[in-house]
């Protein structure tokens, strides 16, 4: 079985829609906010003032991301997008390397996943502008909103589903949906993922159908953002 992000290590193959075809879906077991971060010491206070920030000095500022086709590649390739901006991007060998270079100063900003910043921006080692989805996160709780800082188009969450490989029987694949929706309403688990910062589906959102339609949804609007950006 295979876990994999909305745009994640195969966001670019499932761009073109071949992901589809080489795995059966068993369901999606988390969802995890994605947030804008910068170096703490960078100008603006909010998140208006920092999109405002980066398109009048786009040039010389730097946004740090953890390999093409990760959760912060994808995100800041959409969030740079939206400000109609490009600053320079700077790859690190995965998101532990690229976060203690944001936290360092070397970087100006990047967009991650919520469990991966939520120490750092606890312990005033970076400082984080929004999160990308309809509502706070209880981890987090000061943060606002993209939609409440002005920019509602950033609309990111990565989730984590699993899958199978290709030709799995559909009864095991049953067997395997039935297992992660009963791990999924077990309280020691939902107790870890919410302490994560994660966001637990409800049960219409488990299944095998309904990950079918997550796939087919992210891969139309991420194909688009990343042939926007000539990728």
């Amino acid at each position: 079985m295979n876990r994999t992000t909305a745009f994640g290590a195969t966001s670019l193959r499932a761009a073109s829609g071949t992901f589809v075809t080489l795995v059966c879906l068993i369901g999606l077991t988390s969802v995890t906010p994605v947030l804008i971060v910068a170096r703490k010491d960078l100008a603006p206070k909010d998140l208006g003032e920092f999109v405002r920030y980066v398109k009048s000095h786009a040039s010389s500022l730097k946004a740090a991301h953890a390999g093409v086709g990760s959760v912060s590649f994808s995100s800041v390739l959409l969030l740079n997008h939206l400000m109609h901006a490009k600053p320079s991007a700077v790859p690190y060998a995965g998101t532990g390397p690229a976060m203690t270079a944001l936290a360092r100063g070397q970087v100006d900003f990047m967009c991650d996943q919520i469990v991966n910043v939520v120490p750092r921006v606890q312990g005033g080692a970076i400082k984080a502008y929004a999160v990308g989805t309809p509502e706070r996160s209880p981890v987090l709780p000061s943060v606002p909103t993209a939609g409440e800082a002005g920019l509602p188009e950033f609309n990111v969450s990565a989730w984590n589903a699993l899958f199978a490989p290709k030709g799995t029987p559909q009864p095991v694949l049953d067997r395997l949906t039935d297992a992660v929706d009963q791990a999924l309403d077990d309280e020691t688990v939902r107790a870890r993922l919410l302490a994560l910062g994660a966001d637990i589906p409800d049960k219409e959102r488990r299944g095998q159908q309904a990950l079918a339609e997550l796939v087919k949804s992210e891969i139309a609007r991420w194909s688009q953002i990343i042939k926007s950006a000539g990728l």
